[in-house]
Protein backbone atom coordinates (compact mmCIF):
# COMPACT_ATOMS: atom_id res chain seq x y z
CA UNK A 1 0.00 0.00 0.00
CA UNK A 2 2.91 2.33 0.75
CA UNK A 3 4.30 1.88 -2.78
CA UNK A 4 0.92 2.91 -4.25
CA UNK A 5 0.97 6.12 -2.22
CA UNK A 6 4.55 6.88 -3.31
CA UNK A 7 3.63 6.27 -6.96
CA UNK A 8 0.51 8.44 -6.64
CA UNK A 9 2.54 11.27 -5.12
CA UNK A 10 5.24 10.94 -7.79
CA UNK A 11 2.59 10.99 -10.54
CA UNK A 12 0.92 14.04 -8.98
CA UNK A 13 4.25 15.88 -8.79
CA UNK A 14 5.03 15.00 -12.41
CA UNK A 15 1.61 16.22 -13.60
CA UNK A 16 2.18 19.43 -11.64
CA UNK A 17 5.55 19.95 -13.33
CA UNK A 18 4.01 19.40 -16.78
CA UNK A 19 1.13 21.81 -16.06
CA UNK A 20 3.54 24.45 -14.72
CA UNK A 21 5.92 24.09 -17.69
CA UNK A 22 3.13 24.24 -20.28
CA UNK A 23 1.54 27.22 -18.52
CA UNK A 24 4.81 29.14 -18.41
CA UNK A 25 5.54 28.47 -22.09
CA UNK A 26 2.02 29.63 -22.99
CA UNK A 27 2.24 32.73 -20.83
CA UNK A 28 5.71 33.93 -21.78
CA UNK A 29 5.72 32.67 -25.40
CA UNK A 30 9.51 32.89 -25.78
CA UNK A 31 10.76 33.99 -29.19
CA UNK A 32 14.05 33.57 -31.03
CA UNK A 33 15.27 33.09 -34.59
CA UNK A 34 13.66 29.63 -34.72
CA UNK A 35 10.17 30.87 -33.88
CA UNK A 36 7.44 32.72 -35.71
CA UNK A 37 4.05 34.18 -34.87
CA UNK A 38 1.03 32.48 -36.38
CA UNK A 39 -2.29 34.33 -36.49
CA UNK A 40 -5.33 32.05 -36.52
CA UNK A 41 -9.04 32.71 -36.64
CA UNK A 42 -11.75 31.08 -34.55
CA UNK A 43 -15.33 30.33 -35.60
CA UNK A 44 -16.46 33.83 -34.57
CA UNK A 45 -13.85 35.54 -36.73
CA UNK A 46 -11.69 36.57 -33.77
CA UNK A 47 -7.95 36.37 -34.40
CA UNK A 48 -5.36 35.00 -32.01
CA UNK A 49 -1.58 35.21 -32.23
CA UNK A 50 0.67 32.43 -30.98
CA UNK A 51 4.43 31.98 -30.97
CA UNK A 52 5.33 28.62 -32.54
CA UNK A 53 8.53 26.90 -33.59
CA UNK A 54 9.49 27.36 -37.23
CA UNK A 55 10.36 24.12 -39.01
CA UNK A 56 12.06 24.52 -42.39
CA UNK A 57 12.43 21.28 -44.38
CA UNK A 58 13.38 21.01 -48.05
CA UNK A 59 12.39 24.61 -48.75
CA UNK A 60 8.94 24.18 -47.18
CA UNK A 61 7.62 25.78 -44.00
CA UNK A 62 6.08 23.62 -41.28
CA UNK A 63 4.83 24.10 -37.75
CA UNK A 64 4.18 21.44 -35.12
CA UNK A 65 1.80 21.28 -32.19
CA UNK A 66 4.25 19.94 -29.61
CA UNK A 67 2.28 20.69 -26.44
CA UNK A 68 -1.02 19.66 -24.89
CA UNK A 69 -2.51 23.17 -25.22
CA UNK A 70 -3.08 23.28 -28.95
CA UNK A 71 -6.08 25.48 -29.57
CA UNK A 72 -4.25 27.18 -32.44
CA UNK A 73 -3.95 23.79 -34.14
CA UNK A 74 -7.69 23.06 -33.99
CA UNK A 75 -8.36 26.60 -35.25
CA UNK A 76 -5.97 26.00 -38.16
CA UNK A 77 -7.79 22.80 -39.09
CA UNK A 78 -11.14 24.59 -39.07
CA UNK A 79 -9.86 27.79 -40.74
CA UNK A 80 -6.65 27.01 -42.67
CA UNK A 81 -6.05 30.56 -43.91
CA UNK A 82 -3.45 31.98 -41.51
CA UNK A 83 -0.91 34.75 -41.32
CA UNK A 84 2.69 34.14 -40.34
CA UNK A 85 5.10 36.78 -39.09
CA UNK A 86 8.75 35.83 -39.16
CA UNK A 87 11.82 38.01 -39.33
CA UNK A 88 9.70 41.16 -39.46
CA UNK A 89 7.76 39.99 -42.53
CA UNK A 90 4.10 38.93 -42.54
CA UNK A 91 2.57 36.70 -45.18
CA UNK A 92 -0.63 34.80 -45.89
CA UNK A 93 -0.51 31.01 -45.85
CA UNK A 94 -2.79 28.01 -46.10
CA UNK A 95 -2.23 25.35 -43.46
CA UNK A 96 -2.25 21.75 -44.70
CA UNK A 97 -2.23 18.86 -42.18
CA UNK A 98 0.76 16.56 -42.68
CA UNK A 99 0.66 12.78 -42.20
CA UNK A 100 2.45 9.65 -43.30
CA UNK A 101 5.87 9.80 -44.92
CA UNK A 102 5.94 13.59 -45.08
CA UNK A 103 5.28 13.81 -41.33
CA UNK A 104 7.94 11.19 -40.63
CA UNK A 105 10.43 13.14 -42.75
CA UNK A 106 9.73 16.44 -40.94
CA UNK A 107 9.95 14.73 -37.54
CA UNK A 108 13.28 13.15 -38.51
CA UNK A 109 14.65 16.59 -39.44
CA UNK A 110 13.27 18.27 -36.29
CA UNK A 111 13.08 15.63 -33.59
CA UNK A 112 12.27 16.56 -30.03
CA UNK A 113 14.71 15.54 -27.34
CA UNK A 114 13.76 13.37 -24.37
CA UNK A 115 13.89 16.27 -21.88
CA UNK A 116 11.36 18.41 -23.77
CA UNK A 117 9.13 15.35 -24.30
CA UNK A 118 9.29 14.65 -20.56
CA UNK A 119 8.57 18.27 -19.58
CA UNK A 120 5.58 18.47 -21.93
CA UNK A 121 4.04 15.19 -20.81
CA UNK A 122 4.60 13.27 -24.07
CA UNK A 123 1.81 14.89 -26.14
CA UNK A 124 1.10 13.52 -29.61
CA UNK A 125 2.84 15.68 -32.21
CA UNK A 126 0.71 17.17 -34.98
CA UNK A 127 2.31 18.93 -37.96
CA UNK A 128 0.98 21.28 -40.62
CA UNK A 129 2.69 22.58 -43.73
CA UNK A 130 2.23 26.28 -44.43
CA UNK A 131 1.84 26.86 -48.16
CA UNK A 132 1.96 30.48 -49.42
CA UNK A 133 -1.56 31.69 -50.23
Amino acid sequence: MKIVKILAIALSVYVGIVVAFESLIGYFQPQDTNTMVITTQDGSGNTKQRVVARLDVDGKLYVAANHWPRRWYTEVLAHPQVQVTSGGTTGAYVAVPVTGEEKDHVEAQHSLGPVIRLLTGFPPRRIVRLDPA
